[in-house]
């Protein structure tokens, strides 16, 4: 085995280019499916003004193709509604509530994916 300086320094220069090659590919840019629309934050600041105390959520979901927010207010009144809303915080509509409203655009909500939690009290 040759230990001499050079070849310790091209060694420790390999396994130093290593590493950062390996750090640098571990890391992931925020991708436009993950991030937040910038109307999304003043509809949760609405949505706040109704919700319950706790257990509120805004979740992101995949559906009919896009990203979609269901924005489900918690348990402290019966038969609430969800609001789902697109990227472009237009409404698509609601599910649960008094009717039991299962659909939006005549396809199952339960048909979509879920992404994230974007907003919890």
């Amino acid at each position: 085995m040759n230990n001499n300086p050079k070849s310790l320094y091209m060694k420790n220069l390999l396994v130093f280019l290593s590493v950062i090659c390996i750090l640098v590919t571990a890391c992931k840019k925020n991708t436009s499916e993950n991030s937040t629309p910038s109307c999304l934050q003043n509809s949760i600041n609405q949505f706040k003004l109704y919700a319950c105390e706790s257990n509120a959520t805004v979740k992101e979901y995949k559906f009919q193709g896009k990203i979609v927010y269901l924005m489900e207010p918690g348990n402290c009144g019966a038969d609430m509604a969800s609001p789902v809303i697109d990227a472009e915080c237009n409404s698509l509509g609601a599910i649960g509530g008094f009717t039991g409203n299962d659909s939006i655009n005549g396809e199952l909500f339960s048909n979509a994916t879920y992404i994230r939690t974007v907003w919890h009290n």
